[in-house]
């Protein structure tokens, strides 16, 4: 029998990771907030509005209403992270506990500074969350081109979900690690930003690359203090995907963080976009979390200080060049 998959968030990752599980055969409900969404990806077989040119397998059903939550065999969240409580709180289902619940969402949230499984295990009462991460743009996923991700949550169900989206074109890794796969997934669109800043400033290559390892340091440095394994940020959801979401056009907190470089408001950008640029939010449940752990991310502070104060990008180059010199 089929897996019967429901995908709650229609945006571009959640609609090519509805598409995959698809093509491996499951039958998928896609859950889209805005009725009129969901009526639009029905008729058009087609997400025209966040993954155009990607048609929807007919074995997707788009739907504005999840109905009873047992029917199902593997629940998705594809939910802005600042978004997951209040969507999960508001799905007028019981959800089984048995059910696992798979995060694809990066970020912390502000006010608990909880990781989207977190959220998840808590507004769902589920008993086991796993994250799915790696370099995986959705663009890419969808038309097939080559991606490998990380699984990380419950060892148990990790071989499971691997058969469920791997595939010739999508292979599924397992890491037992799940504070660290989360932290680095969150983080990298930190750095992201500031790596689209150092783009808008035209400051080259020499300057982006710099920043991407010593962001990748920072990330680490934390992740220890939290008890991470240090090889997760080496590994696809620190490294890989901390070079694909600063270095590729489709990334959206690269593409946010130009734009801030070249002298734009960031919450004018913000309010511009269709798509959410997770690192914006992100940027202070970071610094608070480090704060909180006695951890230095000078990056994540001088990126912060912009974003939310009235920090000059350029200045704020200027003073983390000039810190004081160390051994790296």
């Amino acid at each position: 029998m089929a897996e019967r998959v429901l995908v709650v968030g229609s945006g571009s990752f959640g609609t090519a990771i509805a598409v995959v599980a698809a093509r491996r055969g499951a039958h998928v409900t896609l859950w889209a907030r805005r009725p009129e969404l969901a009526a639009e990806l029905r008729a058009r077989r087609e997400n025209v509005t966040f993954l155009q040119g990607v048609k929807l397998p007919e074995n997707i059903e788009p739907v504005s209403e999840v109905g009873n939550a047992g029917q199902y065999d593997w629940v998705f969240s594809a939910v802005p992270t600042t978004y997951v409580r209040d969507v999960f709180s508001a799905l007028r289902w019981e959800y089984p506990p048995e059910l696992p619940i798979v995060s694809l969402s990066k970020g912390i949230e502000q006010s608990s500074l909880e990781f989207p499984t977190q959220i998840l295990l808590n507004v769902t009462r589920a008993r086991h969350a796993l994250t799915l991460s790696g370099p995986s743009h959705a663009e890419e996923v969808a038309r097939g081109l080559p991606c490998v991700l990380v699984s990380a949550g419950d060892d148990a169900l990790a071989p499971r979900l691997a058969t469920l989206l791997s595939g010739n074109s999508l292979r599924v890794y397992h890491s037992r690690d799940l504070v660290g796969v989360e932290l680095a997934g969150a983080a990298k669109n930190v750095v992201a930003i500031a790596a689209g800043m150092v783009e808008g400033l035209g400051l080259g290559d020499n300057a982006k690359a710099a920043l991407l390892a010593r962001g990748l340091a920072e990330i680490a440095r934390l992740g220890a203090a939290m008890g991470a394994q240090a090889r997760t940020f080496y590994g696809l959801s620190g490294l890989g995907d901390l070079y694909t979401t600063c270095a590729s056009p489709y990334g959206r907190n690269r593409a946010f963080g130009v734009r801030v470089g070249k002298g734009e408001k960031p919450q004018a950008i913000i309010d511009s976009m269709e798509m959410v640029a997770e690192g914006f939010n992100t940027a202070k449940a970071l610094k608070t979390l480090a704060d909180s752990k006695g951890v230095e991310m000078p990056i994540c502070e001088e990126v912060c200080a912009i974003l939310y104060g009235s920090a000059d990008p350029a200045e704020a180059v200027t003073r983390l060049m000039t810190r004081a010199l160390k051994a790296e």
